[in-house]
Order: C-alpha cells, then structure tokens, then sequence
C-alpha cells in the first residue's frame, strides 16, 4: 500500500516517462508533506506563449475550499493538463499556468486559465471532485484492513464466538468473495487464540455480521479506487467533445460511489460502536463500564448520512462522505482502545511483548498491570492471544503508549489512547503503512489455517463424483462408436479471429488470452466451432466425430452454470440425403439420454428457415432476424411481457410485430400435429418460400424418428431459437422434465456455412452437444436418493494381511493381478479395520491372512455382502475368488 508517508520520502513527479498520480501522493501533496516536480519532458511539451485569460469553467467558480481540499484540486488539475499536453500535440497548455500551479499548489494561482484548451481540460476533468474522491480513497484503503484486525481485537477482548468468521467460499457463483475473505483474514488473525470459542449465544450474534458489513466496504473501496485511479491519469481527449465534456458524468460516476461507501461506512461505525460497549460490558467497574459503554455518540450518524444523501452538488456530497470517513476512523479508534483496555485489565490473558523489551520488563509490566507478583507468572496458566491479534495489539500498545509502562487503566487514558490511534489511522502517520502491511502479511502468511480457493465458475471432483462421471463418459463414447464416431481432439484455445463473430451477443462470454508473442488466443466457447476450422483446415469432405472436451465461457455463475465445463459433441459433416445426419444426430440424443437413465425429458425441435419465414410474416427486417432470435431464445428463462419489452424497448421492433410473434411462438406440441397445424390451407407459413421448405424437410425427419422410436420425446416448439449465428436449418434442445432443476441439457442443429467462413469450400453439417456437468448433476442427485455407496474405485477383491508384512503381502496381491482380478493390498493388526475400510469403500471379497492361517497353508474368503467366510487352501485362493466373481 503506498501512503502519503512514503509518497513524503520524495517529491511528487508529474507527467513523467511511467509516472503514475496515486491517492496517496495527491494526499501528501495537499497536507504539504510533498511538493509536485514537472517532469522534465513534459515541461517542453509546454507553450510560452503569452496568457489569454479565459473564463473560469462552472465547476471551479465560488468554491469556498480549505486549504489541502485546494491543494488537491491543484494537484489533479496540473497533472491533467500535463497528461493531456502530452497526449495531444495541438493541445495548448502554457508554462505559466503549470508553474503557477506547480509554485502555489493553489487552485486560485491558476485562475483565469490561460488558454481555451486549459479551460476545456480543467471542465472535462472535474478536478475538485475528482480531488476529493482521491482523498476518500486514501484514507478508506487503509481502513478496509484495519477494521478487520480491530473486529479479531473485540473478538479476543469479548471472548468472541469465533465461528461467525465461517463463511463457505463456493466457486458456483453464490458465495461473496469479499464476504468469504474477511471471515478467512480475521481467522487467520485469531488463529492460536485461546480465548476465542464457539460458544453462540450473544457474542455470535455480536460479530456474525462482520463478514458481511466488512466485505460490503472493501467492495465499495474497491469500486471508488478503480474510478479514481482512471480519472487521475486519463489524459482529456480535446478533440472529442460532447456532453460528458462539462465533467458532470464524471462527478455523477464519484458521487455515485462515494454515497455507496458512505452507507457502508455508516454500517461500519454502527457495528464499531457496538462491539465497543459488548467489549465494555466485560469489565468489573461499574463507573468505568459506564464511561466506556458511553465513550461516542452515535446519535448524529443519521443527520450526516441523510446530508450526504440529500445533497446534489459534488463537491458537497464528497466532502460529506470525507468527513464522515474521518467520524469513523474515530469510532474505530475508540473501538480498539476500548478492546486493547479490556485485554489490559484482564489479569489471565498473557500480555503480548512489546519489541525491545526483556524479559524481565515484561513481566514486571504483567505484575503491574494485572495486579500479580513476577514469582507466580512462570506458573499461571494465562490465556493466549492469536498470533496475529498479538501481534497487532503490540503495534497498538507501543504507538498508544509510545513504549511506556501502562500504568492503572482509567477513562482518561483509555481516552488518550483513543485520539493516539485515531492519530495512527490517519494516513499521515509513517506508522500505519507498517501497521497494514503487518496485517497483510499475518492475513497471507497461510499458516495451516487458511485453505485455498478455486476460482468463480469451476469445481472439483471428488472420487465419488469421478465415479459418476467416468461411467457417464463410458456410456457416451459407447453411444457415439455404435454410430460410427471417431474421435477427435483439438487445442483448448483457438486463435481469436476463428472464435468471434460466430456466436452472436454470446461473443462477449468468450475468454481472451494475454498476448503471448504476437498471437491473439482465446479460450474455445465451445467444440463447435474448432471442429469447424478442423474440417476447413484439412479439407475435408465427410466425416463422423464426436469429442469430449472443456470448454470456457465468462458466463455469470449460478446453480448448474459454470465457467469451465464438459461438453460431449456428436457432428456429421458432409452431403447427404436430405435430412440423412439430421435424423441420425437427434437419434444419438435420444439414446444418450436414454442409456444415461436420467429420467423424464423433452427435446424441444425448431427450424432456422422456419423461424426466419416467421419473423418476415411477423413484420421483422431482414438485418434484425438473428438479433430478434437472441431475445425469443430467452423465452426459457424469461415471460413474454419481458421479452416483449426487449423487443420494442432495446431491438427497436414496433410493438404490433412483437405481439405477432408472441401469438406465433406459443405454437407447440407433438411433431405431427404441429406439422398439419402449419401447413393447413390458409396458413401464412405456407405463402412463405423458406418456411414451406423447412416444413417439407421436418416431415421427412418426424416420419424417421417416428420409425426409430424416437418421436415421443420431440416437442415442435415455434419458440426455439438457439441464439448461435452459425445455424442454418433444423434446431433442437433437450431439457430435463424431473425434480433436479438444471434447465437445458442438451443442444444442437444444422450449420451449412461454418465450414465455409474458414475456406471457400462449404460442407454441410449437423451436431449435437451434451452439457454434462448439468447431467452430473441430475445423476449425483439419483445417487444421492438411493441412499447407496457410490464406489470410486472398482477393486473387487482386498488383501488384508493381520500384521506388518508387505512381502506376503506383495506376494499375495500380486497373484491376483496376474488373473486380472482388481485388487488392494491393507497391512494391520486389527481386524475391524481391514471390514470397515471394505465395507466403506464397496469392496466385496476380502482374502484375510493371520498367524493361524499362515500356520495351516491356508487363507480365508470373506463376502462382504453375504457376511459369510471360508477357508481354502494357499495355494487354490485365486481360482476360487475367479468363480466366486464370476458368479456372483
């Protein structure tokens, strides 16, 4: 973290070959602890022509500023002017003006701005807010880490329930990650604490709300520091003005952010003060639990917030939210010199040393403070802080005391302490730099306590999980051999130019990679489009493939949608009979979903030209067909009300044609009488050229399907629309109709001219994708309601040696691998565990070997199952286990 005590070691250069303007340094330079130095470059970048005064822009008029605000503002103005004379070589801005900035730092010494480019910088830039927004920044990014370490200080000081800080982290997309990181980084700071428990009760109620609160304001600290850190260093682009030129968009866009960190703060100093006085109520004396309990006033918290809120000049809503940034930092001062007190008086907690003491000091300073003679410290059994809270209270301590022996804990010094620390959170003082960075380190030093995480969006698989999905997979590629499908495999990520443009508005869930060397990679979206580039690439003319593989999309996570997941494609290119591969692929679906045994579904089946055919009946322009199907396509997930309003609102379709299609797509049922439904006399689909050929071509795959078993399961559905660009003709999605909700698990249709966007040649093709992890998790759902073991492995027979004998053991096993049998090998004394680990893990024949049985030449076969054992000879064991196995 850089902090105006650092950005203090050395001037301010602005403008500079890399030279970035930070919070921090526009902080130092507006309390004087910095002076700005023009970089040499940029200074000759500069006109020396004579002033020509301007009129002062609106936004810098009347401003009644303290002296650091203007300093501020002076600041961010001359570093844009800088920036933008850098940027532009026709931008006039004059030396005078800089170095009447640079000398002053006062925003007035610039007044009137000399040239018309330096009054357009200074209205688009926003300085002031801008300035504000700065310091708001600067002293909140400090905070963010020393609220959490001052909440794990209450924590240790009120004897805290510690699990409040449990909160899971899920990579699916339904967990806060800023939640889920502050209850990991206050554990780490609890972590060894024997004071802290899991107790409930009140103290849980106290600090269950601190991941939360706490995460809502690094979130909003967050969002402020990135729009400050681009409107600090963006040059002002003169030659591209418009309405956003004035700087209000800019102050709007601050105004915006600050008010959210101002309802985050307004949380963070309600919480604060409650921890202060639950803190509080531990202590003995009543007077001093009364002045503590009553220590700050949280009365006037609502008054400032309702200003900040009401208030619509920038200026005045930034500088509301600094003050009351400045209203907590007190609060959470007071709060940790409540706590560090609490800790002081409490003679069974073992004091944290502070640096440079010996150890005779500090036990003199135990005797003092908790009222014990030296001679029994070496006996008492005292309560451990957490390392990392230790730590962080002796920082506390040696500021708020500067390193003195703490003599009787009163009110006042307990006050003294208060302004000390409030004093050390101000970003002025050269302490607090060493303060968070301690913090962090404590946080990422990853002492066994803190686990990792995986990204939003992916999973692991567990063994069970494996089991599930490797006999998924078996029975996939079984399906797409006895079709006549060969694998295929190509790269995980494709050169960008093969991905975009193929996928619509989905185009913008593609992942891009960072330029390794000239090429520009994006993870695949999907097999599709890679076995399209395949096909063109080694000219093709017909083929059968299928491909398991992992795809990538920057979709947003939910239930059942992920980032990285398996797709299971089955394509046939080439020229066939009409309808040939069409009626083939949707066959393949059906005995996937089948032999998957998932239970009840659907396949929902459309016609590209039909749905094209529909939307010129409807009213819709030729160019709008494929971004009008994008918005039908959410008809799964959205009503038609909400459709509509896309429709009209954001495609700019006239409401009488968005009510002509909602009529249409509500068309659906069993093929057939779908089909005569469309095609009866009357029908506008049959005056319309392509929807007549889509309708001939459907009757020759619903006529198929019908002779292959296969018809039952279709639904001719008008409002599917597969928002893909590359589809041509027929179209299909399958969707699971049982408890489990997954949505669509299953996808496809006709592309004839994707082959052709990477060659001259086209190639017709048609495919299906299988989404699996929405499979999986309809299938670990069945699992899970049998009630039965899932088997992660498919071990069928242990050898369970009673001793320690690996050499017997070897010898053992090893027989059984030779006759091909699955086989384990467990070496321990207690029977019980060789049953249970069987038992637990599915495997059914058990070959137990003990001193009695290595005496007589013999072993004995034991069926899980049937609870049933035997003995037979050493020498005939394989054969029996053979048939036993083969005869179940």
């Amino acid at each position: 973290m850089a902090t105006p005590a650092a950005a203090a070691a050395a001037a301010v250069t602005l403008a500079g070959k890399g030279a970035v303007l930070t919070p921090a340094a526009v902080y130092a330079l507006s309390v004087g602890l910095a002076g700005p130095v023009i970089d040499a470059s940029a200074l000759q970048r500069l006109s020396n022509r004579a002033p020509s005064p301007q009129e002062t822009p609106g936004s810098l008029r009347d401003l009644d500023l303290a002296t650091h605000e203007s300093r501020a503002a002076a600041a961010v103005l001359l570093n844009k002017l800088l920036l933008t004379a850098n940027d532009s070589s026709s931008a006039l801005v004059t030396v005078a003006t800089a170095n009447a900035l640079a000398g002053s730092l006062e925003l007035a010494a610039a007044l009137p701005l000399a040239t018309r480019d330096e009054a357009a910088v200074a209205a688009a830039s926003a300085p002031v807010a801008v300035a504000f927004a700065a310091l708001i920044d600067c002293c909140a990014t400090p905070l963010a880490r020393v609220a959490d370490a001052v909440a794990a200080l209450s924590c240790e000081a009120a004897r805290g329930d510690a699990t409040a800080f449990d909160v899971p982290a899920s990579g699916d997309g339904l967990s806060d990650k800023d939640e889920a990181d502050v209850g990991a980084d206050i554990k780490m700071l609890l972590l060894g604490s024997k004071l802290v428990g899991n107790g409930g009760g009140a103290s849980a109620a106290m600090f269950a709300k601190v991941p939360a609160v706490n995460g809502a304001l690094r979130e909003s600290v967050r969002a402020l520091h990135k729009k400050v850190r681009v409107e600090l260093n963006a040059p002002v682009k003169l030659g591209k003005r418009d309405a956003s030129g004035t700087g209000e968009g800019k102050e709007e866009a601050l105004m915006v952010l600050a008010t959210q960190l101002a309802r985050s703060l307004n949380a963070m100093c309600k919480q604060s003060v409650a921890r202060a006085r639950f803190c509080a109520g531990s202590v003995a004396e009543a007077e001093l639990r009364e002045k503590l309990a009553g220590g700050v006033n949280v009365d006037d918290l609502k008054g400032m917030l309702d200003k900040v809120m009401v208030d619509s000049d920038a200026v005045s809503v930034l500088r509301g939210v600094y003050n009351y940034l400045l209203k907590f930092r007190d609060f959470l001062a007071w709060e940790a010199a409540v706590a560090m007190a609490v800790i002081e008086m409490d003679s069974s907690i073992e004091k944290p040393q502070a640096a440079g003491k010996n150890e005779a000091g500090s036990s003199a300073e135990k005797a003092q403070a908790g009222g014990e003679k030296v001679k029994g410290d070496r006996k008492s059994k005292k309560k451990t802080l957490g390392k990392g809270t230790s730590a962080v209270l002796a920082l506390l301590r040696e500021h708020a005391t500067d390193g003195k022996t703490i003599p009787c804990v009163n009110s006042a010094l307990i006050a003294d302490w208060g302004i000390e620390l409030s004093l050390l959170f101000d970003p002025k003082c050269p302490k607090l730099e060493f303060l968070v960075e301690k913090i962090k380190e404590i946080v990422e030093s990853n002492e066994v306590g803190r686990l990792p995480k995986i990204p939003k969006g992916t999973r692991d698989f567990g063994r069970e999980q494996m089991a599930i999905r490797e006999r998924a997979f078996s029975i996939i590629t079984s399906v797409f051999k006895m079709h006549g499908g060969v694998a295929l495999d190509t790269p995980v990520f494709e050169l960008r130019e093969t991905l975009m443009g193929k996928y619509g508005e989905d185009s913008k869930l593609v992942y891009d990679l960072a330029d390794q060397g000239g090429e520009l990679c994006s993870l695949r979206y999907d097999l599709t489009v890679p076995f399209a580039r395949y096909v063109a690439m080694n000219n093709i003319s017909a083929i059968k493939r299928y491909q398991i593989a992992k795809v990538y999309r920057r979709d947003n996570p939910s239930k059942g949608r992920y980032r990285e997941f398996y797709q299971c494609d089955f394509d046939i290119a080439g020229v066939y009979e009409p309808m040939e591969p069409d009626f083939e692929v949707v066959k393949v679906l059906t005995e996937l979903l089948d032999k998957l045994d998932i239970g009840v579904y659907e396949i929902k089946l459309n016609h590209r030209k039909l749905l094209d055919g529909m939307l010129e009946i409807c009213g819709v322009p030729a160019e709008k067909f494929r971004t009008v199907c994008s918005s039908i396509d959410k008809l799964d997930k959205l009503t038609f009300e909400e459709v509509k309003k896309e429709l009209v609102e954001e495609k700019g379709v006239s409401n009488e044609t968005a009510e002509n299609i909602g009529s249409l797509v509500k068309t659906r049922g069993p093929p057939l009488e779908v089909l005569l439904e469309l095609r009866k006399e009357g029908s506008k689909f049959m005056e319309n050229e392509g929807s007549v050929v889509a309708l001939n071509e459907l009757e020759i795959l619903f006529k198929a399907l019908e002779k292959a078993n296969a018809l039952d399961r279709i639904s001719f559905d008008l409002s599917l629309a597969r928002g893909l660009d590359y589809y041509t003709g027929v179209i299909y999605e399958a969707v699971f109709k049982g408890v489990t909700q997954v949505g669509s698990i299953a996808a496809g249709g006709r592309y004839d001219k994707l082959v052709g966007m990477f060659s001259n040649k086209q190639v017709p093709a048609v495919g299906v994708s299988l989404g699996i992890e929405r499979v999986f998790a309809i299938m670990e759902q069945q699992e899970k309601e049998k009630n039965q073991v899932i088997r992660a492995t498919e071990t069928e027979v242990l050898v369970s040696i009673l001793g320690k004998d690996l050499i017997l053991a070897a010898e053992l096993v090893n027989e059984l691998w030779s006759a091909g049998i699955k086989a384990e090998f467990k070496l321990t004394t207690r029977v019980q565990n060789h049953i249970k680990y069987a038992t637990q893990t599915g495997i059914p024949w058990m070959v137990l070997v003990g001193e009695s049985e290595l005496r007589d030449g013999k072993v004995k076969l034991k069926d899980i199952t049937a609870n049933q054992e035997e003995e037979v000879p050493r020498k005939d064991f394989v054969e029996v286990l053979k048939q036993r196995l083969s005869n179940p």
